[in-house]
C-alpha cells in the first residue's frame, strides 16, 4: 500500500513540477508519452509532417494546461484527449466540414479481414491516413476510441445521422484501399 502512496506522491510531484514549468520535468514528460501519442497523431492526420504539427501543438496545449490536470485520474488519458482534440482542431481550421449524404449500410466482405491480418501497423496507418478527414476522425473516435455515435457529433459538430454516414463511406472506402493496396 505504500508503494502505491508513493507513486501517486512522485506523480503528484512531478505534475508540480511541469507547472512550475521546470524544463527536466517537461522534458521527461514529453519523451515518456512521445511515441504512444505519436500514434495517436498519426491516426488523426493526413500525412507525418501534419502528425508532427499535431503532436508539438497537443505538448503545448498539456504544458500550458497542465495546472488543470486532476490527479488521481489516468495522465495518460488525459494527454490521449488533449491530442484528439488539437488534431480536430487542426483540421477544422484548414476546411470546414461538409454534411454528407446518408448512404445505405454496407458490411466489409470476409476477404478483407484476411488482408488486414497479413498488414503491420503502419500499412494500416497508411491506408487510414488516405481516408478525408470527416471519415478518419469518425471512424478513429468511433472504431478505435470506442465513443458512441452521440459522443463523435459533440466532438466534431456534426449530426448523429452524419456520424452513421462517414463511418459506412469511411468503411467502405478503407475496404477500397486495402484490396486495392494487395491485389
Amino acid at each position: 500500500m505504500d508503494f502505491v502512496i508513493d507513486i501517486q506522491h512522485n506523480e503528484q510531484d512531478f505534475i508540480a513540477a511541469c507547472i512550475r514549468n521546470e524544463k527536466w520535468a517537461q522534458q521527461k514528460l514529453y519523451e515518456d508519452h512521445y511515441p504512444i501519442m505519436l500514434t495517436v497523431c498519426k491516426r488523426y492526420s493526413n500525412n507525418s509532417n501534419d502528425s508532427l504539427d499535431i503532436l508539438h501543438e497537443g505538448f503545448i496545449k498539456v504544458f500550458r494546461h497542465i495546472s488543470k490536470y486532476k490527479a488521481g485520474t489516468s495522465l495518460s488519458a488525459w494527454i490521449r484527449r488533449i491530442m484528439i482534440n488539437t488534431a480536430i482542431d487542426y483540421y477544422r481550421k484548414r476546411s470546414r466540414k461538409r454534411t454528407e449524404d446518408l448512404e445505405t449500410a454496407y458490411s466489409l466482405s470476409s476477404s478483407a479481414p484476411d488482408v488486414v491480418s497479413q498488414m503491420s501497423a503502419n500499412e494500416i496507418l497508411e491506408c487510414l491516413q488516405k481516408l478525408t478527414f470527416a471519415y478518419r476522425s469518425v471512424f478513429n473516435l468511433y472504431v478505435i476510441e470506442g465513443y458512441s455515435h452521440r459522443e463523435v457529433s459533440e466532438q466534431l459538430g456534426i449530426t448523429e445521422s452524419t456520424s452513421r454516414s462517414n463511418l459506412v463511406k469511411a468503411r467502405t472506402k478503407l475496404k477500397a484501399i486495402i484490396l486495392s493496396k494487395k491485389l
